[in-house]
């Protein structure tokens, strides 16, 4: 076997972050008088067990990438070489780092599946933020929504608009997005004829949805949903306001 065509095969068994959840791995070598075999142990134990002298070429030399969800272990078994590796389910909130709002200052902080936004002014008028949410999952999430104030109420909180950012992002998330339903305003009017004082000091749902990411990692461009959300606020009284909004995502199968 030549060198091109093992590289290939190496190749083939890489994974980014977001590779497919809920599949393994496998990349397998085979040696002219012995072999090993790598595998998930629940002790979390590694060790090393020779069975015979093993003679590798240069064809046998090869980068992994992979995230492993748990502890990998060695055995010796005659007949191949092979590493398993499962991907962890993920989704992963942010912001656009564009993200500005004329005279409102916004500060983002985000980590992992959480984003909070400090939105403070010192405008009476009722201020109108347009947030460019970014999502991203190897699996089905959801999203919920809370706000903390006790210088602004906030009088509307609506999806308006979702799209894919690029190649890397399921063909189906847009059509198979799910908006709770007096969250949703895609197509349809942004001023409401009626503003009601809304209750997130409780995290609500705002939307459910399949896998997004079919491949990349947590930064990559193209990979992404974005979902703009608007949100309407009015300052209790005269001088500075300030309000924080907290977006958090779960996957699917860590919700009871």
């Amino acid at each position: 076997m030549g060198y091109g065509q093992d590289q290939d095969k190496s190749e083939q068994g890489m994974h980014g972050v977001l590779g497919e959840e809920g599949k393994s791995s496998s990349l397998e070598v085979r040696g002219d008088s012995a072999c090993y075999k790598l595998k998930d142990l629940n002790s979390g134990a590694s060790h090393l067990m020779p069975a015979k002298r093993l003679k590798l070429g240069c064809g046998y030399i090869f980068t992994l990438m992979a995230v492993l969800s748990v502890p990998a272990g060695v055995e010796a078994q005659t007949g191949s070489v092979t590493l398993r590796a499962a991907v962890s389910e993920t989704v992963a909130l942010s912001v656009l780092p564009n993200f500005t709002q004329g005279d409102v200052t916004a500060d983002v902080v985000g980590s992992g599946n959480t984003v909070r936004i400090t939105l403070s002014g010192t405008d009476v008028k009722d201020p109108v933020i347009r947030v460019p949410l970014l999502v991203r999952s190897n699996t089905g999430f959801r999203i919920s929504a809370a706000v903390e104030s006790t210088t602004a109420t906030l009088s509307q909180l609506s999806i308006t608009d979702i799209r894919r950012t690029g190649r890397l992002v399921s063909p189906a998330i847009v059509s198979e997005l799910n908006v709770t339903r007096h969250f949703d305003l895609r197509g349809l009017d942004e001023n409401p004829s009626t503003v009601n004082p809304l209750d997130l000091s409780r995290p609500l749902l705002v939307a459910t949805g399949p896998r997004v990411s079919l491949g990349g990692t947590l930064d990559s461009a193209g990979n992404a949903l974005q979902i703009t959300v608007l949100i309407r606020l009015r300052p209790q009284s005269t001088g500075r306001w300030l309000v924080h909004l907290t977006f958090v995502g779960t996957a699917e199968s860590l919700i009871q």
